[in-house]
C-alpha cells in the first residue's frame, strides 16, 4: 500500500493506519507470548535400552496449561546416529488439552544414543510472533542386541514353526535317545519306539517317549574382520550376526544346552565359556553389545589355538564369517577341518544379494551381459563353497542376511533333531 500510495496519493492515509494496526497486533500477540511465560509440559518417555535393527518408540507427553489457545512446533534433539535434522511435530492445543505423540526410531548401530533438548515453538492463533520453549531432558540411551527379536524367535523356535509367508516350518527329524517316559500307544506315534514288555504287562500298547539330550555345549563363533563391516540395508553383517547368536543363544539355554561365545579377527575378543546358568544369557548380550569391527583380516589359526584350550569336549560350534571369494575360503579351510574333527562346525555365511538382483536384471547392452554374467559366476562360487565344506563334513548355511536368524535355529533344531549334538 505504501508503494502504490506513490502514484495514488490518497492510499497514503490508508497505509498508515493499516501498518499502526499491524503493530498494534504484533504488540498485542507479543504481550501474550511474552509478558507471561505459556504453562506448556512436554516430556519424552523412552525404553531404559533400545533394541537394535527394531523400531523402538519415543513419546512426546505435551499440554497445554494456559489459558489460551496455541500453536506449537515441537523440535526433538534426536541422536546424531539417526541423521534426522528434519524432525517437526506440529500441532495445535487449546487450553487444558493434552496430546502424545509417538514416534519409531530404528537404531542400526550398537552404543550410546545422546538425546538432547526438546525445543517448542508457541504461538497464538494471530502467529505474528514465536516464542521457543526450552525444555532440558538430555537422556543417554544404550541400544543393545535385539532383545524383541530373540524373544520372538524364542516362541516360534518352542512350538516348533514359523509364520513369515514363505518360511518352512522347523523340522524335527526322528527323535534323539534321551528317554523321558513310557506313555500309551496313540496314532501317530512311532512303531519302533513300542515297548513290548511293558505292552504285555498292561495288555495295551505302550512306546517309549524321548527328548532332546540336554547339556550339550554350543559356542557361537562371531568373526570381527574387516569381511563383516559390508553394510546390508544400513546394517554391517557382524551385527546381523550379532542379533543372531543373542537368539540363538537363548533358545539353546531353553532346550537346555550350554552356551557359549568367541569372537575374533586378527586377535582374539570376547571368550565365554559355554554354561546354563541363569545368568549366562545376560553375560552373553554385554559381551556383544561391546564388541567393535576390526580392519584387520581374520586369524583362524589363532581361533583354532583359543578353540583347542577353552573347549575340551565336543561340541557344536556355529561360526558366522563372509567368504566373499574361493580364495578366502581355502585360506580358511585347513583350519575348519582341523575344527571339524574334535567338534560338529557349522558355518555361516552370506549371500550378496545386490548381486543376485544384478544377475536376474534385464540385460540391453553388451557391458550389461558382461556385468549379468560374472554377477552369475559368483554366484555359482558361493554355491561351489557350500559344496566344498559339505564334502569335508562341515555343515554350512548360506542364507540372505534378513533370513540369518531363522535359518540359523533351524539348522540348531535340524542337528538336535537328529542326534548328532
Amino acid at each position: 500500500m505504501f508503494a502504490m500510495a506513490y502514484p495514488f496519493g490518497w492510499l497514503f492515509p490508508l497505509a498508515q493506519t493499516a501498518f499502526v494496526g499491524f503493530l498494534g497486533l504484533v504488540l498485542t500477540d507479543w504481550m501474550l507470548l511474552f509478558l507471561r511465560k505459556p504453562k506448556v509440559i512436554c516430556k519424552r518417555e523412552l525404553n531404559p535400552v533400545f533394541s537394535l535393527s527394531d523400531p523402538n518408540p519415543v513419546r512426546l507427553f505435551v499440554e497445554n496449561q494456559s489459558n489460551i489457545y496455541l500453536k506449537l512446533s515441537i523440535a526433538d534433539e534426536l541422536p546424531v546416529q539417526f541423521q534426522k535434522r528434519d524432525f517437526e511435530i506440529k500441532i495445535s492445543l487449546p487450553s487444558g488439552q493434552p496430546f502424545l505423540a509417538e514416534n519409531k526410531l530404528v537404531p542400526l548401530t550398537r552404543g550410546v544414543y545422546s538425546f538432547g533438548n526438546i525445543n517448542v515453538f508457541a504461538s497464538t492463533r494471530l502467529g505474528l510472533v514465536e516464542r521457543r520453549l526450552i525444555f532440558e531432558q538430555p537422556r543417554d540411551v544404550d541400544v543393545y542386541p535385539s532383545i524383541i527379536q530373540m524373544k520372538r524367535y524364542e516362541l516360534r523356535a518352542m512350538r516348533h514353526i514359523a509364520h513369515d509367508t514363505g518360511i518352512k516350518k522347523m523340522r524335527r527329524i526322528g527323535h534323539s535317545y534321551e528317554f523321558e517316559q513310557i506313555k500309551n500307544y496313540v496314532q501317530g506315534d512311532d512303531f519302533r519306539s513300542i515297548n513290548w514288555k511293558a505292552s504285555s504287562r498292561r495288555a495295551t500298547l505302550m512306546v517309549n517317549q524321548y527328548e532332546d539330550e540336554r547339556s550339550q555345549q554350543v559356542y557361537c563363533i562371531v568373526d570381527k574382520s574387516r569381511a563383516m563391516r559390508m553394510p546390508f540395508e544400513g546394517m554391517s553383517l557382524m551385527d546381523y550376526s550379532i542379533n543372531t547368536t543373542l537368539a540363538i543363544s537363548n533358545i539353546i539355554l531353553k532346550k537346555q544346552d550350554k552356551a557359549g561365545l568367541l569372537t575374533f579377527s586378527d586377535v582374539m575378543g570376547a571368550t565365554l565359556k559355554a554354561e546354563r546358568d541363569t545368568g549366562q544369557l545376560n553375560r552373553i548380550l554385554e559381551s556383544l553389545y561391546r564388541e567393535k569391527e576390526r580392519p584387520g583380516e581374520s586369524n583362524y589359526e589363532l581361533l583354532y589355538e583359543a578353540v583347542r584350550r577353552l573347549i575340551g569336549a565336543r561340541s557344536l560350534l556355529i561360526l558366522f564369517s563372509n567368504f566373499e571369494s574361493s580364495y578366502a575360503l581355502e585360506r580358511a579351510l585347513p583350519t575348519l577341518r582341523r575344527l571339524s574333527r574334535a567338534h560338529l562346525m557349522v558355518v555361516v555365511f552370506f549371500e550378496n544379494t545386490e548381486i543376485r538382483k544384478l544377475a536376474v536384471e534385464a540385460v540391453h547392452t553388451t557391458a550389461d551381459v558382461y556385468r549379468q554374467t560374472v554377477a552369475r559366476q559368483f554366484l555359482q562360487d558361493k554355491r561351489e563353497m557350500v559344496t566344498k565344506l559339505r564334502q569335508y563334513g562341515i555343515q554350512a548355511v548360506l542364507t540372505k542376511p534378513q533370513d540369518l536368524t531363522l535359518n540359523t535355529i533351524n539348522k540348531y533344531l535340524e542337528l538336535k533333531s537328529r542326534g548328532l549334538i
